[in-house]
This record gives structure tokens, C-alpha cells and sequence, in this order.
């Protein structure tokens, strides 16, 4: 009875997999973060770019330390979770950034042709554009690189072996959108909204056959929201941006202060592109690569 709980007929079980995964990933994380913060500049208090992107780098290199020690366990390719080498911050993930910052782009001119929204005057120039745009592009990187493999990588694909692609891809997405509560400032449309463009990555993935697609996208999303045009993020607001943009149209058309992920007009390009995505990559690929 005992094996037949852990055991099933491709070895461990689903389940256990991804538990035994997630403990290798939190011990990794809760170590690496606190040898990093014994390092004197980040131990100084409150919000600075420069404690959030070692720390965002840790994340990354505990998932995937994780799913690579999996995969030994496995026996199967680090590539079969999601990020094969091959193609690693290439063709599909300039394009998904370019993808990520187009949307953002115009979803703002819809809400300023709409007179719900002013792009505002610049706010940097020189030095200090060229240090934030940098600094913030190396961080949503990451943020990209760990929500994607994090959701849409390893789990994604474990439990899509134990229940099928769509069922775990609509489970982990819940999931995403739900962790994004705890956030300031979020509502429940852009904790939908959230929600739905994980669906995105999800089907991107599934056409695509990888996350790179996906990981430049949600990238270039956030950076295009928290640097080049500084409007709120999921409810959050970073320091240094380039635009001081204002709002100024009912909440429904500019999201509040969620932003405007919780915009009913982000909901729509959202959709576009789920579209978009079916037009530009028809063929649905196997989600198992190799290396």
C-alpha cells in the first residue's frame, strides 16, 4: 500500500514530485537569502533596486537548482521543465519582449484616446535613465524568468503528467493569481486580470513548446508599466521611471490603484492576444525538449 501511495507506473508520483521539488526550492531560498542579507548594503531598510534584484536573482538560481536536481532524480532533460538551453534569450524571447512592451503601449493610448490617461513629462534623462532603464530591465528579467519557471515551468509540468496540460495550467494559474493579493493596492479585477495572462504564458507555452516566449513578455510588461511609462504594477509603484504619467477617467477604464492590469481595456488586449498567439505559432508542439 505504501509504494503504491509514493508510486505509480512512471515512478514517483506527481504529487510527491512536486512537494519534494518545492522543499528543495523554499530551503535553497530561505539559505541563499540569508547569506545575501548578511552583506552590509542590503541589510539597510525600505524599498532600494539594488537589494531587490540579488534578491530576485536568488529565487531564480534556487527554482532552478531545484528543478536540476530533480531532473537528475528524474532522469529526464533540465529542458523538459520549460527552458531548454537551445534558444535560451533568443529569437522567442525578443520577440515575447517586444510582444510585452506593444501591449502595454496600447493599452495606454487606448486609455489616452479615451482622456482616462496622460503619459505626463520625463522624468529622467542622462545617467540616471540609462541607470534605471538597465537596473530595471536586469530585475523584471528575473521576475520573468522566476514567476515563469516558478508557475509555468517545473509545476506545470509535473502536474500536467499526473492530470493533463489544461487542468494543471488552470490550477497553477488560480494560484498565481491569488498569491497577487497580497499585494498593495490590488483589487479583484487585476487579481483576474492576473489570472488571465497567466492563461497567456500558459497557451504560449503550449504553441511555443518553451517559456522563453512567455519570459520576455512578462518582462517587458512590467517594465514598460514600472520604468518607461511609471504607472502602478499590480497595485505597486516603483522609484525611478521614466514618465510621471496621471490618471484621470472612471475606475473601470483605469484600474484604479491596481493599475492598469485592472483595466477593462487590458482585459481586451489580453484576449487579442490570446488570438494573436494561436494566429502567429500554429503548431502546438510536444512539451518535452530536450536539453
Amino acid at each position: 500500500m505504501f509504494r503504491r501511495i509514493l508510486f505509480g507506473s512512471d515512478g514517483i508520483r506527481a504529487g510527491w514530485r512536486l512537494l519534494l521539488y518545492l522543499i528543495f526550492a523554499i530551503v535553497l531560498i530561505c539559505v541563499l537569502t540569508y547569506v545575501v542579507l548578511q552583506v552590509p548594503p542590503w541589510r539597510v531598510p525600505g524599498f532600494r533596486l539594488g537589494k531587490l534584484l540579488p534578491l530576485e536573482l536568488i529565487a531564480v538560481l534556487a527554482t532552478v537548482t531545484a528543478a536540476a536536481i530533480m531532473s537528475k532524480i528524474e532522469r529526464r532533460p533540465f529542458g523538459s521543465y520549460g527552458l531548454p538551453r537551445k534558444g535560451a534569450f533568443g529569437t522567442r524571447f525578443c520577440e515575447g519582449a517586444a510582444w510585452g512592451f506593444m501591449a502595454m503601449t496600447v493599452v495606454l493610448l487606448i486609455l489616452r484616446v479615451t482622456r482616462s490617461f496622460s503619459f505626463g513629462s520625463m522624468e529622467l534623462r542622462g545617467y540616471r535613465f540609462l541607470h534605471y532603464a538597465l537596473g530595471w530591465g536586469a530585475y523584471f528579467v528575473a521576475v520573468g524568468l522566476y514567476e515563469e519557471f516558478t508557475f509555468r515551468g517545473y509545476p506545470q509540468f509535473t502536474l500536467a503528467t499526473g492530470m493533463g496540460f489544461w487542468p494543471a495550467a488552470f490550477l497553477l494559474s488560480a494560484i498565481f493569481g491569488a498569491v497577487h493579493f497580497a499585494n498593495p493596492g490590488e483589487n479583484w479585477m487585476g487579481v483576474f486580470q492576473v489570472f488571465l495572462a497567466a492563461i497567456l504564458f500558459c497557451l504560449s507555452l503550449r504553441r511555443t513548446g518553451d517559456l522563453w516566449f512567455a519570459v520576455g513578455l512578462h518582462g517587458a510588461w512590467d517594465w514598460a508599466e514600472t520604468f518607461f511609462y511609471g504607472v502602478p504594477d499590480s497595485g505597486f509603484q516603483g522609484p525611478g521611471h521614466f514618465l510621471n504619467p496621471t490618471f484621470h477617467g472612471r475606475t473601470w477604464l483605469t484600474g484604479g490603484t491596481a493599475g492598469p492590469e485592472a483595466s477593462i481595456v487590458t482585459l481586451l488586449v489580453e484576449i487579442a492576444m490570446m488570438g494573436l498567439v494561436l494566429v502567429r505559432f500554429r503548431s502546438s508542439p510536444k512539451i518535452v525538449q530536450a536539453t
